[in-house]
């Protein structure tokens, strides 16, 4: 329960984090190719996601 809690917590964070991107940056620039260090980032945070959801889930990794 507190892992899902805590996942569910963390989903809000990383849209909140979204969301603050897209007003500081505008639509222009999410529209472009994103960078090797950004879309790095954005595979460690998939799969940092994919463990916690895996917790939640109750599933031995």
């Amino acid at each position: 329960m507190i892992t899902t809690a805590g996942l569910s917590g963390w989903r809000g964070w990383l849209a909140l984090k979204r969301q603050e991107l897209d007003a500081h940056h505008g639509p222009e620039v999410a529209a472009a190719m994103p960078t090797a260090a950004s879309r790095i980032e954005i595979a460690d945070l998939k799969e940092r996601i994919r463990k916690l959801e895996a917790i939640a889930a109750g599933v031995d990794l």
